[in-house]
């Protein structure tokens, strides 16, 4: 007879979201962390970051897109990553009826002063 094992009860579970590449030998001197919460409907409206951005979706439905890359629908528990310097075209709440609430962490080097750059 065979013995097989479980995993007991206690057993951290890990699971992976995301690797995000960030490229350059970035160096990142600090994280600023943020919740951000979006009513229903709301744009974030076009935008770029200086740093890199790594985040998850809490609750709520989000629109993602970066210049030139596809659109997607990113749903509580979902991770993201922004390329710093890049066009995000959306970062919208989805819904119209429902808020959107999501963390973002800024991996920001010695020299950034600011996290976001409104774009036209």
């Amino acid at each position: 007879m065979a013995i097989t094992e479980t995993p007991a009860a206690d057993t951290v579970q890990r699971h992976d979201l995301l690797t995000a590449a960030l490229g350059g030998g970035r160096v990142v001197d600090r994280v600023e962390i943020k919740r951000i919460e979006l009513a229903p409907g709301q744009s974030t409206g076009p935008h770029r970051h200086p740093c890199p951005v790594v985040g998850h979706i809490l609750s709520g439905s989000i629109r993602f897109q970066i210049e030139g890359r596809p659109a997607k629908t990113l749903r509580a528990g979902d991770a993201f990553f922004e390329p710093a310097n890049l066009r995000i075209r959306s970062f919208d709440n989805s819904s119209a009826r429902e808020p959107a609430t999501f963390v973002a962490y800024y991996l920001l080097g010695a020299e950034d002063r600011e996290i976001i750059e409104m774009l036209a």
